[in-house]
């Protein structure tokens, strides 16, 4: 009996041993990383550039007069619509009345001589063919004509410069727009070029200005030759929407070598007068990438040194010889759990281009394909290549920037030779 007690104590003891083994390379094995995965898809991407734009007129004149004088006559409501060639001031205009007569008078007094002298010259060049006159009078008379008739064009155009003075007194609108408020009131003095009037704009159309970087040009060339109506949506300053579609009027004919930036004009229909010369608005324009593009959550990105990242969630099959291989290579993996085989997955670290913003969602430009699974959440401690399996996440940061955060150390490395 004594004999067999020993025994049995080393029996029990071998297999608590051999148990406890099992146990610790159990809880050394490393363990899959619970995650939240998403797949990238095509979506439907319509987005906009916003530009800062003033609302201007197509038209705009700054009315002044050609003549000096006094104002005798303001004939429209400041503010209104004035159509064109509507009188809008006079000046007083007796003297231009006065100067008109005169220079009537003076032409019909040239032509009277011109008259004369044409009779003269036909009485003598009668007598020269009958030799009855000398010849010297009769070129005598010739030329007195000629200068008759060059008096009487300096007669006429007396008169017209006369008359042009006189319509220059009353001053009427060069085109049909509104008209803002009257700068001189009536009996004022006006000084010829210099004394400004009132302003006149055009309303409808209208346009909005904006300032575009040099690498958009072509971008805007391509628009002034084929656009839509969805290209162009302005939004005033209170944040309506303006309804009605735009078209590019005019590109600057050059660009600003201060600025590296040119104008562009952009014309919209103005017929219920909503917008106004020197109005602020953001001009949105269609982004060139909009259409059908591939999409995933925001929350998917992490950011490198400027650089972005995704996680995207592989199968994997390890066999008995890949594992063999990993164990001789890695002693960790040789303490951890010896030789493993099996499928999972595994979060393989993918360099990405983005583009704009969706709602919740970002474009991607380049580096997914449509269906590929992203890891959504959960990637905070996860090392490229490391196993994965869903479930929920713990502990996991603010979208789109906690796998940046607190991975930066981790993982600079690898994004540094994808980024080669």
């Amino acid at each position: 009996m004594k004999l067999r007690y020993p025994a049995l104590a080393l029996m029990i003891s071998v297999g608590l041993f051999s148990c406890k083994g099992k146990d610790d390379k159990q809880a050394q094995a490393p363990q899959a990383t619970p995650v939240s995965i998403d797949s990238a898809r095509i979506a439907k991407a319509i987005y906009y550039d916003p530009y800062q734009a003033t609302i201007v007129a197509l038209k705009t004149v700054e009315i002044r007069s050609q003549i000096q004088g006094f104002i005798t006559g303001i004939f429209f409501k400041e503010g209104s619509v004035v159509k064109q060639g509507q009188p809008l001031y006079e000046i007083d205009k007796r003297k231009y009345l006065d100067a008109l007569q005169q220079q009537k008078a003076n032409l019909s007094s040239a032509i009277a001589n011109q008259v004369k002298a044409q009779k003269d010259a036909d009485r003598y060049s009668f007598l020269l063919k009958n030799d009855a006159v000398a010849r010297q009078t009769y070129d005598q008379a010739i030329a007195q004509l000629q200068t008759n008739k060059s008096q009487v064009a300096v007669a006429r155009a007396a008169v017209a410069s006369a008359q042009t003075d006189l319509s220059y007194a009353t001053i009427r609108a060069p085109f049909t727009g509104r008209i803002g408020i009257s700068q001189v009131k009536l009996g004022a003095q006006i000084t010829p070029g210099s004394t400004l009037l009132n302003t006149l704009s055009s309303e409808n159309p209208i346009a909005a200005d904006i300032i575009v970087n040099e690498s958009d040009i072509n971008r805007f060339y391509g628009f002034q030759k084929q656009g839509s109506d969805s290209t162009f949506r302005l939004q005033l300053s209170d944040g309506t929407k303006y309804l009605k579609p735009g078209k590019i009027f005019a590109i600057d004919r050059g660009v600003n070598n201060q600025t590296g930036s040119i104008k562009v004009r952009v014309q919209f229909p103005n017929d219920q007068d909503i917008l106004k010369d020197g109005m602020s608005a953001v001009l949105n324009v269609l982004n060139t990438v909009s259409g059908d593009r591939v999409q995933i959550p925001y929350k998917a990105i992490t950011e490198q040194m400027g650089e972005f990242f995704v996680f995207v969630a592989k199968d994997t099959t390890v066999t008995k010889e890949d594992s063999i291989n990993t164990v001789k290579k890695d002693t960790a993996a040789a303490k951890a759990g010896g030789i493993q085989t099996g499928k999972y997955m595994i979060a393989k670290q993918q360099k990405v281009t983005i583009g704009p913003r969706v709602n919740a969602d970002v474009v991607v430009l380049s580096g997914l394909k449509a269906g590929q699974r992203i890891v959504t959440a959960g990637f905070q401690r996860l090392k490229d290549g490391g196993k994965i399996t869903l479930g929920q996440p713990q502990g996991q940061g603010a979208p789109g920037q906690g796998g940046g955060q607190s991975q930066g150390g981790g993982q600079g490395q690898t994004g540094k030779q994808q980024g080669k």
